[in-house]
């Protein structure tokens, strides 16, 4: 690690819905905005490319068989093209990306993945993750992922890890990042999470509930956190209420998204917005050494003599064929070779 003192950036930001190349082009230009204000990190949504599945809370899901194909077929490739884009992007300006995209599975073309990628100041993917389960309604949507990203990235800026939404309240999860040394930790989420109709009382707060799930995991890791959160803008919401006033009254009573950073301590600090933008910190890493004193969980405040804790760190696949050579960790996982061009 060279630099304990730099400034990360979230993309609190609207994909152009079902649009994948739009909204891959979307996220070049904010990343060299992100660049050119200092930042060597900017993390993006969850399902930024080509945005998050919302039709599956507002509609039963007899009806949303069009909205399911018209998704899946947005969805992307974890080496295609647009990925390929934003490497290139993260290469040009130096500079880290975490995306959240909807990945196609090349054994199904009815079966996806709720993906995050977190790539290299040198366009290279560091880690490739899928979602270990799908929350509530996003199962009609994603199938579950496996522990084969449950990885945190050693760099210049650190040890960086992330996970998507739901799996920042998985106890388990965090702590297979904590247990490789996490210091700046990604939580990605939806634009909103309605939960029930406004007339039959209180949604789930999900602007609370990330406020508390980030300082949970800073004070446990002793790390910094980095939430990002998406935006519903007019266009995605028309298309996904498709003029059912009752969908629309459900999107409109659910809070939106905030993007926000927690430190060590647990603490909100820099930047905050529920507006569209990019917005601010400076980290330093020092500040995770002091309260490590307290109550190190990766190490002398555990009893590892008491506790095994194990990972299934691997690509699950649908079959082995034994004329088939398994050279990679998983077929699938072309965007882990080095990027070239």
């Amino acid at each position: 690690m060279n630099l304990e003192s730099f400034k990360i950036a979230a993309a609190h930001a609207a994909p152009v819905f079902l649009d994948a190349a739009a909204t891959a082009q979307k996220a070049v230009g904010l990343i060299g905005q992100a660049a050119e204000e200092g930042a060597l990190l900017v993390a993006f949504p969850e399902s930024f490319i080509p945005g998050f599945p919302i039709w599956a809370a507002v509609h039963a899901p007899i009806r949303t068989h069009e909205a399911f194909s018209a998704f899946a077929t947005a969805s992307i490739y974890a080496d295609g093209p647009e990925i390929q884009r934003i490497r290139h992007a993260a290469r040009k300006h130096g500079i880290f990306v975490s995306i959240g995209f909807s990945e196609r599975n090349p054994s199904s073309v009815g079966a996806l993945w709720n993906s995050n990628l977190l790539i290299g100041d040198d366009g290279n993917v560091l880690v490739h993750h899928r979602k270990l389960v799908p929350t509530f309604y996003e199962k009609l949507a994603w199938n579950p992922g496996d522990a084969y990203g449950l990885r945190v990235a050693e760099t210049r800026i650190g040890k960086i890890g992330a996970l998507i939404c739901g799996e920042n309240t998985n106890p388990l999860a965090r702590f297979a990042l904590i247990a490789q040394g996490e210091q700046l930790h990604v939580a990605s989420y939806p634009p909103v999470w309605p939960t029930r109709p406004p007339e039959e009382g209180k949604n789930y707060d999900n602007r609370s509930a990330n406020r508390i799930r980030a300082a949970a995991h800073a004070f446990e890791a002793k790390c910094f956190v980095l939430v990002v959160g998406s935006c519903l803008d007019q266009t995605a919401r028309d298309w996904v209420t498709n003029g059912d006033k009752a969908a629309a009254a459900v999107l409109d009573a659910a809070p939106t998204s905030e993007s926000f950073f927690v430190d060590p301590t647990g603490e909100v600090f820099g930047d905050a917005t529920t507006d569209e933008g990019l917005v601010f910190a400076t980290v330093n890493l020092r500040h995770c050494i002091e309260p490590k004193r307290f109550h190190d969980v990766a190490a002398g405040y555990n009893r590892f003599d008491l506790f095994d804790f194990r990972v299934r760190r691997e690509r699950l696949r649908p079959a082995h064929f034994d004329d088939v050579a398994e050279e990679t960790p998983e077929i699938v996982d072309h965007s882990e070779t080095r990027l070239v061009g």
